[in-house]
């Protein structure tokens, strides 16, 4: 439920960075910030860029084609490769 959340909140940050970058943003939001809402949504997703390269091993553990584990690491950052590192490691123990 939480990560489903958090989940939304960052698509939310992506789109009104977005919006921002379009010039679609309302102006009350963007002078309320210190940073501008596209230049949030840019630092998350270079954020999440980072955590792409340190937990690249774990994003091979997803089910599905690996573009697909690249986008979702670059949308959700740990929300995507948390699970896959405890499945790793459920995986890894010795019964």
């Amino acid at each position: 439920m939480l990560n489903t959340v958090f989940r939304c909140l960052c698509l939310l940050v992506f789109g009104l960075g977005l919006g921002d970058a379009l010039g679609w943003a309302p102006g009350r939001w963007s002078a309320a910030l210190p940073l501008s809402l596209a230049q949030i949504a840019a630092l998350l997703l270079a954020i999440h860029a980072l955590e792409l390269i340190v937990f690249q091993r774990y994003l091979r553990r997803y089910p599905g084609p690996l573009a697909v584990s690249v986008l979702l690491m670059l949308l959700y950052g740990m929300m995507h490769w948390q699970p896959l590192a405890e499945a790793a490691k459920r995986d890894d123990r010795p019964a």
